[in-house]
């Protein structure tokens, strides 16, 4: 177990107040914990802005009748099979799906990844959620 530093910060009162508002509004039970998420979150932005391993998920929404999508997007996903844990296929309505693709390796190359797909003709929506493999983080 790691060794737990109390420590205090000065505030303007309206920033604290504002602050206090959005624990409330997001659950967190105390200050220390929305505290620790910053700083995480912080931390994880800089892994990909330093290049380290990370993860991530890119998500997508696309109309499936479109003429050959589904096999041009599996065809840019296999240029990529190194970065890709694993994907998902979730059937939204009778036109439109959505892929969830688990990702994992160096910035730039799951960017470059989510660029191509997102950029192929068709796909409705697609967004790259940053994240973590973890190894930097406490």
């Amino acid at each position: 177990m790691s060794e737990l530093i109390r420590f205090g910060i000065s505030l303007e009162k309206g920033l604290l107040e504002r602050f206090d508002q959005l624990i409330r509004e997001k659950k967190y039970t105390n200050r220390s914990e929305a505290i620790r998420d910053l700083i995480r979150e912080n931390l994880v932005r800089k892994e990909w802005e330093e290049g380290k391993e990370v993860a991530g998920a890119i998500t997508l929404v696309f109309d499936h009748h479109k003429r050959e999508l589904v096999n041009i997007l599996t065809d840019i996903q296999h240029d990529f099979y190194r970065l890709i844990i694993s994907s998902q296929h979730i059937h939204l309505d009778h036109n439109n799906c959505l892929e969830i693709i688990v990702v994992r390796g160096k910035p730039k190359d799951v960017r470059e990844l989510a660029d191509k797909l997102r950029a192929t003709k068709g796909v409705k929506y697609g967004t790259l959620s940053i994240a973590t493999t973890g190894k930097e983080l406490i």
